[in-house]
């Protein structure tokens, strides 16, 4: 495949050198908001650290997300709210229009032990969600200056959207609709999700659900009364071992028992069990085989007296192939990485990010444009500091190869 040549005005590329210090301060402030994705009042803080330097940029719309509808710990549907969801649009009606996605929201809750940013060495710093994804957030606004830096020429070419969400650690329940729809309205897909920590770009994702079935049994006294009380918490138990069993590397399944909740005194038979789960799989068709897999189980347990299972849940973010248009863009990257002196490779990856949401909706996709770094959603995750102006940089090129090329 024959790309054109690099444009020879890349002045606006070359100033985010410049704005590495920068960088490193706007990422240690939004680190030390936490924004776990239950903390509202939380995501609220971070939503106005954001607004201030990406309204400068075109004007800021909040969207007020729908509730996540979720199985509480006492087998009860409940609807739990979310944090707002920020958008942008700058060119609405340009000829080539590129979505920019990342999330404001990170794993650690508002009672967290991992509250603080300390520096490890000279370049790397360690704090929650410096690479998930708060460093995503400073390389996408660089990247988006930067553009708006070009000449004339080149920003009248390229329209952009930005959608900055709160839910991407919950599957992006709420702003899955949103992603959508910005994205029929786009030619090309950047998440900012952490590259590989190689610097590798991601090139295939497999899908994901998340599922809870609550099993409903009947208590009684555990000595006087057992015969007559059905332990939901042993039929959950055996649920689990059932769904564990389903799991075939061989076919790229796996299936994550993440928790068994339900009991109470040691002398009650318990009526509650609950199993939550998360399922990984590789291509489109797996979901009608383990939804039919899944039914069978809860079939099996609902025939026996005194027993009543339910599962809740869906598979909420499909497989993310490489196909032709992908591996278009992708190409882009690398030429754009070369003349970077960087080295772009891509690898596959059993993650989920809304890059797969994107991707379902048609939209070719890049879905690991942010820094490097690496221990993700424990208290030891870092950023590789040098990482942000490079990530910026790549971002900031493919814009400008995007506005003289599109898609090739």
């Amino acid at each position: 495949m024959t790309h054109a040549p690099m444009p020879t005005t890349l002045n606006h590329v070359h100033w985010i050198d410049s704005q590495a210090p920068r960088m490193q301060r706007l990422l240690t402030r939004w680190a030390r908001i936490n924004s776990g994705s239950t903390n509202l009042p939380g995501l609220a803080r971070m939503a106005d650290a954001l607004e201030q330097p990406f309204g400068k940029l075109a004007p800021i719309r909040r969207h007020n997300l729908p509730p996540h509808r979720m199985v509480d710990a006492t087998g009860r549907l409940i609807r739990q709210p979310l944090g707002q969801a920020l958008s942008l649009v700058k060119r609405a009606r340009a000829r080539r229009r590129a979505l920019l996605v990342i999330h404001m929201d990170t794993v650690y809750p508002a009672d967290s032990a991992f509250q603080r940013c300390e520096p490890l060495g000279k370049d790397r710093l360690r704090g929650p969600g410096v690479v998930d994804a708060k460093g995503g957030l400073v390389v996408m606004l660089l990247a988006l200056e930067a553009l708006e830096r070009a000449t004339p020429t080149v920003r009248k070419r390229l329209g952009w959207r930005v959608i900055l969400n709160a839910d991407e650690e919950l599957g992006s329940p709420g702003s899955a609709g949103l992603l959508q729809r910005a994205a029929k309205r786009c030619d090309v897909g950047l998440v900012f999700e952490p590259c590989l920590p190689d610097g590798s770009l991601v090139s295939q994702r497999k899908g994901s659900g998340n599922f809870t079935i609550v099993v409903r049994g009947r208590a009684a006294h555990a000595g006087r009364d057992f015969e007559h009380g059905r332990n939901a918490v042993a039929a959950a138990a055996r649920l689990a071992t059932a769904l564990d069993g389903l799991t075939d590397p061989s076919r790229g399944i796996t299936l994550n028992i993440a928790k068994l909740e339900g009991g109470g005194p040691l002398n009650q038979v318990p009526d509650l069990g609950i199993v939550r789960f998360n399922v990984r799989y590789t291509q489109r068709e797996h979901e009608r085989d383990l939804q039919g897999r899944f039914d069978q189980l809860l079939a099996d347990v609902n025939a026996r007296d005194g027993y009543r299972a339910v599962l809740h849940g869906s598979f909420n973010a499909p497989p993310k192939p490489l196909d032709a248009a992908a591996a278009a863009l992708f190409e882009q990257a690398r030429d754009c990485g070369r003349s970077l002196g960087l080295r772009i490779d891509m690898q596959p990856t059993g993650g989920v990010c809304d890059g797969n949401r994107l991707a379902a909706a048609g939209l070719p996709t890049i879905d690991t444009l942010g820094p490097r770094g690496g221990h993700l959603h424990s208290d030891r995750e870092y950023v590789v500091l040098p990482s942000l102006v490079e990530r910026a940089k790549l971002t900031a090129l493919l814009l400008t190869k995007l506005a003289d090329e599109g898609v090739t």
